[in-house]
């Protein structure tokens, strides 16, 4: 960030119910109403400062995969100065949740545990019969072995999760496998464009996150 990013990035952050609006989006990510809810503000207000966070580039929304009526806020972690507070760190059992459990969801298992070392489990509502090949091979691109993973349904999971974090717009509206925790990241389906781009996209913004959830943890 150059000097001038930076100041507007502090400056947009200066104000309490700006700072408030990024502390509620440390983890992941949430819809206006949500972010209504979280912060007490609503209509004009909110969408004000929703408006000065993106023109510094602190957040950005995406519409839903799934139902289009939402749209997702997120954090954009590599304009943000480090001046956050975070909510209690994760502890206990994670379950990373897509759709078909063939690409996003595999990713995010297999880098906090690659990251961690302790162990996550992964599912899908509607699980493929295999992890998607492009998927497979962007991991290794990484470092990271996926080959014999296989997608598995919510009625496959070997114990209930202490956290659930979906990855997929799609999953967390068609409801998730009960967790006390919560956590949701509006990734991009890779295999809707199924080109290797897609892939690689969804693995880098899957592990930014993965990387400052983890260090968040490992802080608390």
């Amino acid at each position: 960030m150059s000097l001038l990013e930076r100041a507007d990035a502090h400056a947009a952050l200066g104000d309490p119910r700006r700072l408030l609006i990024a502390d509620s989006l440390a983890l992941g990510d949430h819809t206006v109403a949500e972010l209504a809810e979280l912060s007490g503000m609503r209509g004009n207000l909110l969408a004000h400062h929703l408006d000065v966070l993106e023109s510094a580039g602190l957040i950005a929304r995406r519409v839903s995969e799934g139902d289009r009526r939402h749209k997702y806020i997120t954090l954009c972690f590599n304009r943000l100065p480090s001046i956050l507070q975070h909510p209690s760190a994760l502890t206990g059992d994670i379950l990373f949740v897509c759709t078909h459990n063939s690409a996003r969801s595999q990713f995010a298992a297999a880098l906090w545990t690659e990251r961690t070392g302790d162990r996550a489990q992964s599912a899908g509502s509607h699980p493929s019969p295999v992890v998607h090949p492009k998927a497979v091979e962007v991991a290794a691109e990484h470092g990271i072995d996926i080959s014999a993973a296989r997608p598995a349904g919510y009625d496959q999971l070997s114990e209930s999760p202490s956290w659930v974090v979906t990855v997929c717009d799609r999953a967390r509206e068609a409801g998730v496998p009960a967790g006390s925790h919560f956590l949701h990241w509006s990734v991009p389906d890779p295999v809707a464009s199924g080109s290797l781009r897609a892939f690689r996209r969804a693995f880098a913004e899957i592990a930014e996150r993965v990387d400052h959830l983890a260090t968040e943890t490992r802080a608390g």
